[in-house]
C-alpha cells in the first residue's frame, strides 16, 4: 500500500517521490503519493478534520480506521477516513 516511500537507513531519511498538489477546503496544498489523506492533512499543519454537533474540533485518533474521527469529503465523497485514503493529484478534500 505505501511502497512509494522508500527508507534509507544508513542515511537516517526517507525517500519519498515528488509531491503532488491537493486542495484541502479549496487551498492548494502539496502532499506526497503513498502518503494518506490523514498524514498530508496534519503534515500541513494539522487542519480540523471534523467538528463534533457541539463545534468541537476533532482529528485523527487511531490512524487505522477505527475511530472515525478523521473523517472528512473526499471529491464529493462525505464520510471518507483520511486514514485508510491514500493522496492522489488533484484531490480536493473538505473537512466537514
Amino acid at each position: 500500500m505505501f511502497n512509494s516511500i522508500r527508507i534509507q537507513p544508513e542515511r537516517g531519511e526517507a525517500l519519498r517521490p515528488a509531491p503532488v498538489t491537493i486542495f484541502v477546503d479549496g487551498v492548494p496544498t502539496a502532499a506526497h503519493p503513498g502518503e494518506t489523506v490523514a498524514t498530508a492533512l496534519m503534515a500541513a499543519g494539522g487542519v480540523r478534520f471534523r467538528t463534533t454537533a457541539r463545534g468541537a474540533p476533532r482529528a485523527p485518533v487511531c490512524n487505522m480506521g477505527v475511530c472515525f474521527e478523521c473523517v472528512v469529503t473526499v471529491d464529493g465523497r462525505p464520510g471518507t477516513r483520511a486514514c485508510m485514503t491514500l493522496v492522489a493529484a488533484g484531490m480536493r478534500i473538505e473537512s466537514t
